[in-house]
């Protein structure tokens, strides 16, 4: 057995949790933050510059996406954090099938691995349908008596400026999950052939920066919609920043290389888990039957899918000759 084998097996999983965890922050101190009369244009224009700020020391000392993220702060601005995680939900489905189109994932229905990654695919999804849209009856959990003083503070002010569409919202968190499967894509064989992550990830962020400046420079011309003296605004731009965007899309585009675009993309179903447990822990709102069910539905689905991805990648590192040796 070879030293550090588990570094190859469980590495990326353990990364990709950390990611989810990571974008769960971000859903809600970037809803905090737009509740406070922060805009999203310009909320994912600072993300750009500090998240290129961040990350540039990296790809300097050790080595020598835009589209889709207007699309989902926009998302999130028109609707809510359980609302956006569910339509974000359609991702593993979407990168699924844009995986079969592009050559890049394979079906092989017929074969245990292919049925365990459809499955495993369907029960996620499904579980985080149930969890999104399924209460039943009310758990009686203790709240653990935190509380989160700037949500508090920017609810007394009034300075909500929640927006809300059915239809909206959802769509445009879709439009996300569309483009980031094309990312993906792309990220998996740059992974593969281009072996500077950091470097990567750095230009990345410098060049949508650019974009980014333009069009927030349409939407908002006064000088005060670009202000960061609010707290909330302040540690919104600078998580999503650092956090999400520099160490995640990095970890992204790592797994990405090891693993596929639909192993990254099935860990996504965590992030609706961890925004109901922090949205109760931190804000207050209450866990039914359906966040547990739900929760436990995406996690089996999860480990199906991993099983699958897992069995896949041993048949493809066994040689075909490998039963004539055996007696030699």
């Amino acid at each position: 057995m070879k030293i550090g084998w588990w570094k190859e097996e469980y590495m990326p999983f353990a990364a990709m949790v950390l990611v989810q965890l990571g974008y769960a922050g971000m859903n809600i101190f970037s809803k905090a933050a737009m509740d406070s009369g922060m805009t999203p244009y310009v909320l994912v224009t600072y993300r750009q510059i500090f998240a290129t700020a961040a990350i540039a020391p990296f790809a300097f000392f050790l080595e020598r996406e835009t589209v889709n993220v207007f699309l989902y702060f926009i998302g999130l601005q028109n609707t809510t954090p359980t609302i956006a995680c569910a339509a974000d939900n359609t991702f593993p489905a979407i990168t699924y099938i844009v995986g079969i189109l592009a050559g890049m994932e394979k079906l092989k229905i017929r074969e245990r691995a292919g049925q365990a990654k459809v499955l495993g695919t369907i029960v996620c999804v499904g579980g985080a349908m149930v969890l999104s849209f399924y209460h039943g009856p009310r758990l009686h959990v203790p709240q653990p008596g935190m509380h989160w003083i700037f949500v508090e503070a920017t609810a007394k002010e009034g300075f909500g400026s929640s927006h809300s569409s059915t239809f909206l919202g959802p769509l445009l968190v879709i439009g996300c999950c569309v483009s980031q499967a094309f990312w993906l894509m792309v990220q998996t064989k740059l992974s593969q052939n281009y072996l500077f992550p950091f470097t990567n990830t750095t230009l990345m962020c410098f060049w949508s920066i650019f974009p980014s400046m333009l069009v927030s420079g349409i939407m908002n011309r006064k000088p005060v919609d670009w202000s960061l003296k609010s707290p909330i605004r302040l540690v919104s731009v600078l998580y999503a920043a650092i956090v999400p965007s520099a160490i995640g899309f990095w970890l992204m585009s790592w797994v990405a290389g090891k693993r596929g675009p639909l192993y990254v993309s099935i860990f996504n179903q965590l992030l609706l888990v961890f925004v109901a447990v922090l949205s109760w822990a931190l804000l207050g709102e209450q866990l039914y039957v359906g966040t547990v069910l739900g929760a436990v539905l995406i996690v089996a689905g999860l480990y199906t899918v991993i099983w699958g991805k897992t069995e896949e990648t041993k048949e493809r590192q066994t040689p075909k000759y490998e039963h004539v040796c055996v007696g030699l």
